[in-house]
């Protein structure tokens, strides 16, 4: 049974906090993620990521995140995802350990404190309004750490948060990319692109790890009760994940996984059963290559 989260902060400057904020219905999910690796490990503890300051955002914040705490499937697929996201990251740092790491769609979230190696480069990126909350809440602490404002459904984004490029003859070090909870909100022409752009501006060897949904499920946000307070939309999907690579010649599928491996043998059991129908996992991960 969910046991509620902790009361809210002091409930004056909390609520001024999220008022100036001003979030819109899609940054306004950044709370989902949050609330489910705060207080996640209580009903998953298995899939804990220990975060080390997720409940004091929170706190910071005044945010009632008991609606998603009811929502035990979302917290377990965030938890999931949290885990898939670091063992992905630190395989890649472990080859690229002086390589940039980034977070497209950051919201609240803090990668760095798994993926810090000592000696890579991290950049946290998000819309105007989100980047203005996180500036208050997670100062930067490390010369390694920078932040920077983008929309990517603005084409250019690449260029514009100054990541590294292809260079004629020059070797240039890979990027590890992060996109959750990003690109399902985006038009599928705006999705398409932003994955484009990382295949024609990526160097060779560059990953992205990003969360993918069954285009079946597109439409269906307001009956996930966690969702539904937000007003936000799903509005992209897959049908086959291989449809990842097909966007550009340089892409490469190079790892397909499904929430399902979360819930057990059962779960495997039924993404098998419905994989047929759905072409793809209900909800997954995706890592996607750039060839040389």
């Amino acid at each position: 049974p969910r046991s509620p989260a902790p009361p809210a902060g002091p409930a004056g400057r909390a609520s001024s906090l999220l008022q100036r904020a001003q979030l819109r219905p899609v940054p306004s999910t950044l709370l989902i993620p949050l609330a489910a690796r705060a207080y996640g490990g209580r009903y998953f503890p298995w899939l804990d990521c220990h975060d080390a300051v997720a409940q004091a955002l929170l706190t910071q914040l005044g945010a009632d995140v008991n609606a998603t705490l009811d929502d035990l499937p979302t917290v377990l697929n965030v938890l999931w995802r949290t885990r898939a996201i670091q063992e992905a990251g630190r395989a890649f740092f472990a080859e690229h350990p002086h390589a940039l790491g980034v977070n497209l769609g950051c919201g609240l979230a803090h990668h760095f404190q798994w993926l810090d190696t000592g000696a890579n480069r991290w950049l946290d990126a998000d819309l105007p309004e989100v980047m203005a909350l996180r500036q208050q809440l997670l100062p930067l602490r490390c010369p390694r750490a920078r932040q920077a404002e983008v929309d990517l459904a603005q084409p250019g984004w690449w260029q514009r948060l100054g990541l590294p490029e292809l260079a004629q003859g020059l070797p240039v070090p890979p990027v590890l990319l992060v996109c959750e909870g990003v690109l399902m909100y985006l038009q599928p022409e705006q999705a398409n692109a932003v994955l484009a752009e990382f295949a024609q501006c990526a160097p060779p060897g560059s990953r992205m790890v990003l969360d993918v949904m069954a285009r079946h499920a597109v439409g269906f946000a307001a009956r996930c009760p966690s969702m539904r307070p937000t007003g936000a939309a799903f509005c992209w999907g897959v049908g086959r994940m291989a449809e990842l690579a097909a966007v550009h010649p340089r892409l490469q599928l190079l790892r397909e996984q499904s929430a399902a491996e979360g819930y057990g043998w059962a779960g495997m059991a039924m993404d098998t059963l419905w994989r047929p129908w759905l072409g793809a996992p209900l909800y997954g991960l995706a890592t996607l290559g750039v060839k040389d």
